[in-house]
């Protein structure tokens, strides 16, 4: 597979969240603001590339019957130090995703794409693929978290500096001055409202794309003898 075809699949056509509808439990915690959507895609793309690594230089020494819980372990071990990473050294913003970050070991696209592409594939493919796979699911929650954040409070990237660092403060910004905010997107069901919404204009997008990729076709003209009386 082409390094184009493996970008275009992790950013657009086969997206964690938005063709195969995986990780919806911590898009759906998390992404109360954009900050919180930021750190989380971080920490999953790192274990995602770092993992396809792993795996594909192992490739050849891991029996087919055990890839599964051998794929399982390298995964653990990665998120746990990614974790503990968090914990020494982003420790607000750890407090904040809680339970999230170990739980990263049972995302399933991580697991899916170690068994569908790492597993197959050479050492530099397979962490392109993670990479594009972490950025399209990062964008993801990003995006939610940014609409979320915005139309229930009025701010985008709010604690920026706090939790990712004081190099981040120039994210912080008060988008709707004096606004009282919109509970309801800050709470899970507004995230499931607006994941909806979001799905849908992507479909929608999928379709002018394929409609405008359909050879035009004209119609034929009748043959036929012209009788003059």
């Amino acid at each position: 597979m082409r390094y184009r075809d493996i970008t275009l699949e992790g950013l657009w056509t086969n997206t964690i969240v938005f063709s195969q509808t995986l990780a919806l439990c911590p898009l759906l915690a998390v992404t109360s603001t954009a900050t919180n959507g930021l750190g989380l895609g971080l920490a999953t793309t790192a274990v995602l590339v770092a993992s396809a690594f792993v795996i594909a230089l192992l490739r050849t020494m891991i029996e087919r019957e055990i890839r599964i819980p051998a794929f399982v372990l390298i995964i653990a071990a990665l998120v746990t130090i990614v974790d503990l990473y968090m914990n020494a050294y982003l420790h607000d913003l750890y407090k904040i995703l809680g339970l999230f970050i170990p739980l990263i070991v049972t995302n399933c696209a991580i697991l899916g794409r170690a068994e569908s592409f790492a597993s197959k594939a050479r050492i530099l493919p397979a962490m392109v693929d993670g990479l594009m796979m972490g950025v399209g699911f990062t964008i993801a929650l990003v995006l939610l978290g940014s609409v979320r954040e915005i139309l229930g409070s009025g701010t985008l990237f709010a604690g920026a500096s706090l939790l990712l660092g004081p190099s981040l403060a120039f994210l912080e910004l008060e988008i709707l001055p004096n606004y009282d905010g919109f509970l309801l997107f800050v709470l899970p069901p507004g995230g499931f409202i607006l994941l909806g919404l979001i799905l849908v204009g992507k479909r929608l997008i999928d379709r002018t794309i394929e409609e405008r990729a359909k050879p035009q076709v004209t119609p034929e003209k009748p043959v036929g003898k012209q009788i003059t009386l």
